[in-house]
C-alpha cells in the first residue's frame, strides 16, 4: 500500500469514529432531554432561529405590593398638608382708583386725574361662613375686591376690618359650602420642621385658580424687622422661613407638616425683588387674636401701660441687654406700679428684650384687661401691673362739620400719640373731601381757629360754629412735630 492509500485509509477511519461519537452523543444528548434534565450551557447561548437582535424587552406589570410601596412613598406628610390646606387658599383681586399727578402739560389736557389699577394676593379662609384672612396692603385703598376659590367660583367680598400697624385684614363672602382651613398655634414651634407656603403668586396671569405650594423649614421665630420710614405696619415676633413667598403669595398661609395654618405669610427680604429663602409670615396666634376684635368690634382693642423705652448702649460685640425706660406717663398703669424713667428691663412676659421693638412686641400681643410682668434690674421680684386701653380709644369724640371727629388731648393722648402739643383737638376721623379741602389729617392737632385758641374738642366745635359762613379762615394745627397754617374760605 503507497503513502498515499495509507493516509486516505487513516482519515476514513477517523471520520467514521468521529462519526459514531457524535451520534452516541446526541442519543444521550436527546435522552436527557426527554427524562427532564436541562440542555447544557451551549445550547442557552445558541440564538433562536429568526431571532431579533434588536426587538424591545417584553413589559412586565409592576408587582402589586411595589406599586402600593411607590404610591405610599409619593403621599408624603408634605402632600397630605396641602392637600387639607388648599382647597381653602384663594385668589384675592382687586381695583383701585389712583389719583395721579399729571406732570407735563399734555397730561393735565388728556390724562384723567383719576386712574385705576389693578392688584393681586392671596387669603385663606378660616371659618366656613366665610372669614377670610390676608394682609393689609393687599386690600388697602381697594374699590373692588373679588375672591376667587381653587375650584374657580368667584366672589364679591366686603372689608370687616383691617389693622395696618399688624397688616391684617378681615374679608367676608357669602356662599354655599365653603371650606375652611384646620387652625394651629405657633407654641411649641420647631426649628427646622417643616413649613409650607400655599397661594396664589401669578394672580390672574395663571389661567389655573388653583393655589401653589412651596415647601421649605421653619428657620427662625421671633424676628423683627426693623420698619422703614414708609412701613406702616411692624413686623415682631414673625416666622421666618425659607419656603419661597412671592408676590401674590402675601396673604396666604404658612403651614405645618400636620396641615395646619401657623401663619400669615407677610413680606420677603429680597434684593431682586423675588424669593431667596428670607420669607415671613406673622404667627397665626396674633393674626386671628385681631381678626376676632375687627370681626367683633371693627377695630383692634391694643394694651396701653404708658411707658416709653429707649435701647440700651450696645456693648462691645454690638450686643444689647435690656432697654431703660425713658418716659412714664402719670395715673399710667407704669406709673401706678411705681416705675420710673432709668430703670432697665430685662425681660417681658418672659421674653428677653435687646431693644425697643422687643417690648413693643410683647405689648402689641396683649389685650386691654391682660396683665404684663416686668423683670426690672436690682429689684428681687418681678413687677406685674394690668394694662388697660390706649386712651384714645376710650376718650369722648365730638363731631364737628359732619365728618371730622375729635377727642381733646389729655397727658396721656399726649404720650400715646407723641405729640408735641399738650392741649388741643386731635383728630382722629376726617373724611378724603375735607381733608383735602383743609388739609388736615389724622392724628393732626387744631391748635388754633383765627383769633380763637382752643384746648379741647368742645372748644374746637365751638370755635367752628363761631366762625360759620364769615368768609376766610385760618387754622393752626400741629402734623409731624411741626406747626402748619391752612386757610380756607367759607361762603357767607
Amino acid at each position: 500500500m503507497t503513502d498515499r492509500r495509507r493516509v486516505a485509509a487513516i482519515g476514513l477511519l477517523a471520520a467514521l469514529v468521529c462519526a459514531s461519537a457524535c451520534s452516541q452523543e446526541l442519543a444521550d444528548a436527546a435522552a436527557s432531554t426527554a427524562q427532564g434534565e436541562q440542555p447544557s450551557a451551549s445550547a442557552d447561548l445558541a440564538p433562536a432561529k429568526n431571532a431579533s437582535l434588536g426587538a424591545a424587552p417584553a413589559v412586565q406589570e409592576r408587582p402589586r405590593g411595589v406599586a402600593g410601596e411607590l404610591e405610599q412613598s409619593r403621599t408624603t406628610a408634605i402632600v397630605r398638608a396641602a392637600q387639607r390646606v388648599a382647597p381653602a387658599v384663594v385668589s384675592i383681586s382687586v381695583i383701585r382708583t389712583q389719583r395721579v399727578p399729571a406732570r407735563t402739560r399734555y397730561e393735565r389736557l388728556f390724562m384723567p386725574p383719576l386712574q385705576r389699577s389693578a392688584g393681586f394676593g392671596s387669603g385663606v379662609i378660616v371659618r366656613s361662613d366665610g372669614i377670610v384672612l390676608t394682609n393689609d396692603h393687599v386690600i388697602t385703598g381697594a374699590d373692588q375686591i373679588r375672591v376667587t376659590l381653587p375650584g374657580g367660583r368667584d366672589f364679591d367680598a366686603t372689608v370687616i376690618g383691617s389693622d395696618p400697624v399688624s397688616d391684617i385684614a378681615v374679608l367676608r363672602i357669602v356662599g354655599e359650602n365653603l371650606p375652611s382651613a384646620p387652625i394651629g398655634t405657633v407654641e411649641g414651634l420647631m426649628i427646622g420642621e417643616w413649613a409650607l407656603a400655599i397661594g396664589n403668586p401669578l394672580g390672574n396671569y395663571a389661567s389655573d385658580t388653583k393655589p401653589t405650594v412651596t415647601a421649605g423649614v421653619i428657620s427662625a421665630a421671633g424676628r423683627n424687622i426693623v420698619p422703614s420710614s414708609e412701613d406702616a405696619s411692624f413686623y415682631f415676633g414673625m416666622i421666618q422661613t425659607d419656603a419661597s413667598i412671592n408676590p401674590g403669595n402675601s396673604g396666604g398661609p404658612l403651614v405645618n407638616a400636620a396641615g395646619e395654618v401657623i401663619g400669615i405669610n407677610a413680606s420677603i427680604i429680597s434684593r431682586s425683588g423675588g424669593s431667596e429663602g428670607l420669607g415671613f409670615a406673622i404667627p397665626i396666634d396674633r393674626a386671628m387674636r385681631i381678626a376676632d376684635d375687627l370681626v367683633r368690634t371693627g377695630e383692634v382693642i391694643r394694651a396701653w401701660v404708658g411707658i416709653e423705652v429707649e435701647p440700651l448702649d450696645a456693648d462691645q460685640w454690638g450686643r444689647t441687654h435690656g432697654v431703660r425706660i425713658s418716659r412714664v406717663v402719670d395715673g399710667s398703669p407704669g406709673g401706678v406700679a411705681a416705675l420710673e424713667p432709668g430703670d432697665r428691663l430685662l425681660t417681658a412676659n418672659g421674653r428677653t428684650l435687646t431693644g425697643p421693638l422687643d417690648f413693643e412686641g410683647v405689648l402689641l400681643d396683649l389685650r386691654a384687661g391682660d396683665r404684663l410682668t416686668l423683670n426690672v434690674e436690682g429689684q428681687n421680684r418681678p413687677v406685674s401691673l394690668e394694662t388697660i386701653s390706649y386712651p384714645s380709644v376710650t376718650a369722648e369724640r365730638v363731631t364737628v362739620l359732619r365728618d371730622i371727629q375729635l377727642i381733646s388731648v389729655t397727658p396721656q393722648i399726649q404720650a400715646e400719640r407723641d405729640l408735641v402739643s399738650e392741649s388741643g383737638a386731635l383728630v382722629t376721623a376726617i373724611s378724603d373731601r375735607l381733608s383735602e379741602q383743609l388739609g388736615l389729617r389724622e392724628n393732626d392737632v387744631i391748635l388754633q381757629i383765627n383769633r380763637m385758641r382752643v384746648r379741647t374738642a368742645d372748644e374746637t366745635a365751638q370755635a367752628f360754629e363761631a366762625v360759620r359762613g364769615t368768609g376766610r379762615v385760618a387754622i393752626i394745627f400741629e402734623h409731624d412735630g411741626g406747626r402748619y397754617v391752612r386757610e380756607f374760605y367759607w361762603r357767607r
